[in-house]
C-alpha cells in the first residue's frame, strides 16, 4: 500500500511540474499515462468506536466483508462466513442454507436466539419475549457486510445474552438511475439458486430491490427445500440533515424434514431419513420505516418503527427416531400427522440519540434512546393433520390440542456515555431500564384451564460499563462488564403433558458479560487476544415433584446457575510476494470452560445436582485456520474447522441412548476449499468444494425441534456461481 501511495504522491508531483512547464513553453508537453490503483478490502475489520446513534467504544467488534470473501454464500454456510470471528458455535440444523445457527461463549446456538438479530437495524427476531428465534431468512447475496457485537453491548440493543448480530445490506446505487445484479449458482445434490436486484438513484430517491429463489434436494434422503425471498428499500432524501427509508422484507421456504437418527443409524448410513411426510414452512414479513436526522454537528438523531409479521408452520409425524413412520396394515394408511402453527404479531419502536458535548476539558458522547415493544404469539399446537405424505396444514378435525397467546408489552430506557478522559483513555458507564410484562393465556385440551394463565413481570436495571485505552492509531486495550438478561420463553412455561405444572414465581435469566483484550495491527500482523467470563443465572429445566396427595408431577422451574470462563484468539499475518500477490495465514480458536455451579436436573424419579458439569453444547475448544492465497485478480482459500466433544444434557451422559437424543457429541474437523476470479468488472465466478474430504459428522443432539436424536451434517458437496453487475 506503501509503494502505491508513493507512486501516486510522484504522478501529482511530475503533473503539477508537467502543468508549470505548459505554461512556460506550451511547446514542450509532457503527456502521461492514466494510472489505475486497486487493492482488496479486508473481509474482516472492527467497527469505530461511533457510529451513527451506536456506541461501541471498548467493545468486542467484529466487521464480515462479504464481497472479497471466498466462503459459501449461496447456502451461507456459517463455519464459513464467521471463520475469523473466534468462538462461534455453529449448530448445523440442515445443510441448505435455510436458517443460520450460531452462537458464542457457550449459549444456545437454535436459530441465533441468543442474539438481537437486526437488519439495518431492524430487529427481526420473530418475538424477542415469547419466541426470539430468527425465522426470516435473508439472501447473504444481499448482504454486504455482517457486524457482531459482544455481550457487552446487551445495554444498547436489550433482552440477550449474545449481543448484537446485525446484516447490514447492499445500499442503493448512487451514480445511475438503474443498476442491475445477479447471481446464479449451481451445484451437488440438486442445487439451482438465483439472485437478482435493481438499484438506482433518481433526484432525492434511491432504491434496492431483489428476488432470490433456491432449490435443493438436499445432502439427506428426504431432504428438499424450496426457498424465496424478496427485499425492498426506498430511500427520499430532501437534504444533507434528513432520511427516510422504508423497507420491506420477507422470506418464506418449505423444508422437508428428513428427521432424526439413532447412533447407529448415523453409523450406517448418515444420508439415510426417518420421515418421509415431515415439513417446516416459516413465512415472514419484516416491514419498516426508518428516520435518520442530523439536528446539528454534535446531535443525530434515528427512528426505527419496525414489525415482525408472518406464520411458523410445521406439520410432521412427530415421534422420536427408534419409531418408524409406516403403513398401518388395518387401515392401509399412514398415522394423522400434527400440525402447528405459530402466528408472530411483534411491533417495534426504537429512538436513539446521540449527542457530542464537552464538559470542561473533557469530551464526551452520550448515545441514549427508549424502545417500546406490543407482541401477541398466537400458538396454535397439536392439531390432527392429514394422513397425507405432501405439504398439508389442513386439519381433519376443528380443534387445536394448544390455542394460546403469549402477549407482552415492554418500555426500555438506555444510556450509554463516553468521557473521553485523555487523548489515549476513555470510560463508557451505560444503563438500561427495562419495564413490563408477559401474560399467558388460552386453552390446552389436557389441562385445567385455571391452571394455566401465568404472567411474567420484566422490571430491573441493567448496568455496566466499557473501557478503552488507545495505543498510537492501530493498537488497543479494551475492557467491558454489562449485565444481561434473558427472559422467560413461550415454550418453557407450556405444561407438555397432565403431569407438569408450571412455577408461578419464574424468574428471567439474568447474569453478565466481562471481558477484556488486546487488538491491532503491524507490518502485516492482524490480532485480538482477548479473555471474558460470562454468568448465566435462573436457567430453566424440570424438576420432580409431589403435592400435598403426594401424587408426582414436573416443576417446570429454575433449576440452577452457570458459569462460563475463556478465552478468545485471533491471528492473521499477510505476506507480499509483489503488488499483485500475497499470501495470508489465521487462526481464529476459541477456550470455553462452560460449567454449572449449583444446579440439579430431573434424572427418573430423582433431582440430580450437576455441579460442576459441562454445560451442554458447549466444546472446550472451537479452531478455524485458514491460507488465503490472491494472484492478481484471482483468490483461493482453504480452511480447516476444528470442534471439540460436548454433551447434549446437564447430565453428561456419554452413552447415547436408544433413540439418540442424549449422548457424547464426538469431536470433529472439517476442510473446505474456495476459490473467487473477477473476469472484469462486471463479472465474478466462485467455486466452492466444502467439506473436502467427506467427513461424516453432527454438531448437537436437540432436545426439541426438529426433534431428538441425531442430525447429520453435510458431507462434500459442490458448487459453482456467476455474479454479473451492469
Amino acid at each position: 500500500m506503501k509503494k502505491l501511495f508513493t507512486l501516486l504522491s510522484f504522478c501529482m508531483v511530475i503533473t503539477s511540474m508537467s502543468q508549470a512547464q505548459t505554461t512556460i513553453d506550451s511547446l514542450n508537453v509532457k503527456k502521461l499515462n492514466e494510472v489505475t490503483v486497486t487493492g482488496r478490502k479486508s473481509d474482516l475489520e472492527r467497527l469505530p468506536k461511533l457510529k451513527g446513534t451506536f456506541l461501541f467504544s471498548g467493545k468486542k467488534t467484529e466487521v464480515i466483508n462479504l464481497g472479497g470473501l471466498n466462503a459459501n454464500i449461496t447456502e451461507k454456510t456459517p463455519r464459513q462466513l464467521f471463520a475469523k470471528v473466534p468462538g462461534v458455535f455453529v449448530y448445523d440444523m440442515d445443510g441448505s442454507g435455510n436458517q443460520i445457527n450460531i452462537s458464542t461463549r457457550g449459549l444456545d446456538p437454535h436459530r441465533g436466539w441468543e442474539f438481537n438479530i437486526r437488519q439495518n437495524g431492524i430487529i427481526t427476531n420473530s418475538d424477542m419475549y415469547g419466541y426470539p428465534a430468527s425465522h426470516y431468512s435473508l439472501p447473504m447475496e444481499a448482504v454486504e457486510r455482517i457486524e457482531l457485537v459482544r455481550g457487552t453491548g446487551a445495554l444498547q440493543y436489550g433482552a440477550q445474552f449474545g449481543g448484537l448480530l446485525h446484516y447490514v445490506t447492499k445500499q442503493p446505487d448512487s451514480t445511475r438511475v438503474l443498476g442491475l445484479e445477479s447471481v446464479n449458482a449451481a451445484g451437488l445434490f440438486g442445487l439451482l439458486s438465483t439472485y437478482n436486484a435493481i438499484s438506482g438513484t433518481k433526484g432525492k430517491f434511491s432504491y434496492y430491490a431483489y428476488y432470490s429463489k433456491r432449490v435443493s434436494n438436499g445432502y439427506r434422503d428426504n431432504s428438499r427445500t424450496d426457498y424465496d425471498a424478496q427485499g425492498f428499500l426506498l430511500r427520499y432524501q430532501p437534504g444533507k440533515a434528513l432520511s427516510l427509508t422504508a423497507e420491506l422484507g420477507r422470506s418464506n421456504y418449505i423444508y422437508q424434514i428428513p428427521g432424526p437418527l439413532t447412533d447407529s443409524m448415523f453409523q450406517a448410513n448418515p444420508r439415510q431419513s426417518t420421515r418421509s411426510r415431515n415439513y417446516f414452512n416459516p413465512d415472514i414479513y419484516v416491514p419498516s420505516i426508518t428516520v435518520d436526522y442530523t439536528l446539528s454537528e454534535r446531535t443525530k438523531i434515528k427512528w426505527v418503527t419496525s414489525a415482525v409479521l408472518g406464520t411458523r408452520n410445521s406439520v410432521q409425524f412427530d415421534k422420536p427416531a427408534n419409531v418408524a413412520d409406516v403403513i398401518d396394515l388395518a387401515t392401509l394408511a399412514y398415522a394423522s400427522r400434527q400440525v402447528d402453527i405459530d402466528h408472530f404479531n411483534s411491533y417495534t419502536s426504537e429512538l436513539r440519540v446521540s449527542h457530542n458535548y464537552q464538559i470542561g476539558s473533557v469530551s464526551s458522547t452520550l448515545v441514549s434512546g427508549f424502545q417500546i415493544m406490543r407482541n401477541n404469539l398466537h400458538r396454535q399446537q397439536l392439531g390432527k393433520g392429514t394422513t397425507g405424505s405432501d405439504f398439508d396444514l389442513t386439519l381433519t378435525q376443528p380443534e387445536w390440542g394448544r390455542d394460546m397467546h403469549f402477549k407482552t408489552r415492554n418500555v426500555a430506557f438506555f444510556a450509554e456515555n463516553r468521557f473521553q478522559l485523555s487523548p489515549a483513555f476513555s470510560l463508557s458507564p451505560g444503563i438500561r431500564v427495562e419495564r413490563g410484562q408477559s401474560d399467558l393465556g388460552g386453552k390446552i385440551t389436557y389441562y385445567q384451564n385455571e391452571e394455566l394463565p401465568t404472567v411474567i413481570k420484566h422490571h430491573f436495571p441493567l448496568l455496566g460499563i466499557n473501557a478503552d485505552y488507545q495505543l498510537g492509531t492501530s493498537q488497543n486495550f479494551y475492557a467491558g462488564f454489562s449485565q444481561a438478561y434473558r427472559p422467560v420463553i413461550f415454550k418453557d412455561i407450556i405444561p407438555a403433558t397432565t403431569y407438569e405444572r408450571i412455577d408461578k414465581d419464574l424468574e428471567d435469566a439474568k447474569g453478565y458479560n466481562a471481558e477484556i483484550g488486546f487488538r491491532g495491527e503491524k507490518s502485516g500482523l492482524k490480532w485480538d487476544v482477548s479473555w471474558f467470563q460470562l454468568r448465566y443465572n435462573n436457567r430453566l429445566g424440570s424438576l420432580n415433584e409431589t403435592d400435598e396427595a403426594g401424587n408426582f408431577y414436573l416443576y417446570r422451574t429454575n433449576i440452577g446457575n452457570s458459569l462460563t470462563n475463556g478465552a478468545e484468539l485471533f491471528v492473521e499475518y499477510t505476506h507480499p510476494f509483489s503488488s499483485y500477490s500475497q499470501l495470508t495465514f489465521f487462526t481464529s480458536t476459541a477456550y470455553m470452560h462452560a460449567r454449572y455451579l449449583d444446579a440439579q436436573v430431573r434424572q427418573g424419579n430423582e433431582n440430580i445436582s450437576v455441579r460442576n458439569n459441562h454445560v451442554e453444547s458447549t466444546p472446550s475448544w472451537i479452531s478455524r485456520n485458514g491460507v488465503t492465497y490472491n494472484f492478481k485478480l484471482f483468490s483461493i482459500s482453504g480452511l480447516y474447522s476444528y470442534t471439540a466433544k460436548s454433551y447434549a444434557d446437564a447430565l453428561n451422559t456419554r452413552k447415547p441412548s436408544a433413540n439418540g437424543a442424549v449422548g457424547l457429541v464426538p469431536a470433529y474437523g472439517i476442510f473446505d476449499l474456495n476459490a473467487s476470479y473477477r473476469v472484469s468488472r462486471q463479472v465474478k465466478l466462485r467455486v466452492n468444494i466444502n467439506n473436502l474430504l467427506d467427513k461424516q459428522y453432527f454438531t448437537k443432539r436437540p432436545t426439541f425441534y426438529p426433534g431428538p436424536g441425531i442430525w447429520p451434517s453435510n458431507g462434500r458437496s459442490v458448487n459453482a456461481s456467476i455474479a454479473i453487475s451492469i
